[in-house]
């Protein structure tokens, strides 16, 4: 059989994925010792984050081939809205957080790069190259929620509560669908287009590891 773009794509970004899995924020969230002010700049930085990733699928909707890509971008936005949003709600309620605050948050230096990024990706690229831009958003939360919770969940529920959600069902759902487009967009194509892809997939994934360094320091914009 042959093997999955997508797990080569994995292959080509193992070293980096090693990294995010040894990060402190992540082994963090996974002992339930993660300084929770470290925690409110992820759920006030991921909150922005998110509200460009549901407006890059709507735009990916829109330029997407065929149906079935169609109805996957209009479901992955969906449950961006709908229920990765809401979590980033119920912390903010939980630390006294107004939802106002969270619209008025400004992207640190690290969330900007990267929504940036993924903007001239789906502005510019390929549906191809897109699909694989926001592949390590989707997988990468995946698959560290799943070797946290193989782990056992820790006591702390916040962090429990994350790894739920991330490794839960409907994630794991929408990750293999996410693979799927990235693996249908790269077959029969040129070896140019999958280098492009490869690219595109390389730098999110490299962004994701920032992300979480963003905010370990409280990333700030320094002037």
């Amino acid at each position: 059989m042959d093997e999955r773009f997508t797990d080569y794509l994995r292959r080509q970004a193992d070293g980096i994925m090693q990294a995010q899995h040894s990060h402190p924020f992540v082994r963090g969230i996974g002992s339930g010792t993660l300084d929770l002010a470290r925690f409110k700049v992820w759920v006030r930085q991921d909150y922005l984050y998110l509200i460009e990733f549901a407006r890059l699928f709507s735009l990916a909707s829109a330029r997407a081939p065929d149906l079935a890509s169609i109805t996957h971008y209009a479901g992955l936005a969906e449950f961006t809205l709908k229920t990765e949003i809401e979590l980033h709600r119920s912390y903010a309620r939980e630390f006294g957080i107004l939802e106002v605050e969270l619209e008025r948050e400004r992207k640190a230096p690290t969330c900007q790069a990267y929504t940036d990024f993924l903007v001239r990706t789906a502005a510019m690229g390929s549906a191809g190259e897109f699909a694989a831009a926001f592949l390590p958003c989707v997988w990468g939360y995946t698959e560290i929620a799943q070797q946290l919770l193989d782990q056992g969940l820790p006591y702390e529920p916040h962090y429990a509560k994350w790894i739920g959600m991330y490794c839960g069902p409907e994630q794991v759902e929408l990750n293999e669908r996410a693979r799927t487009l990235v693996d249908d967009a790269a077959a029969g194509q040129p070896k140019a287009e999958l280098d492009r892809m490869e690219t595109a997939y390389l730098i999110s994934a490299r962004y994701e590891y920032l992300f979480w360094d963003m905010c370990w320091n409280n990333e700030t914009w320094p002037v």
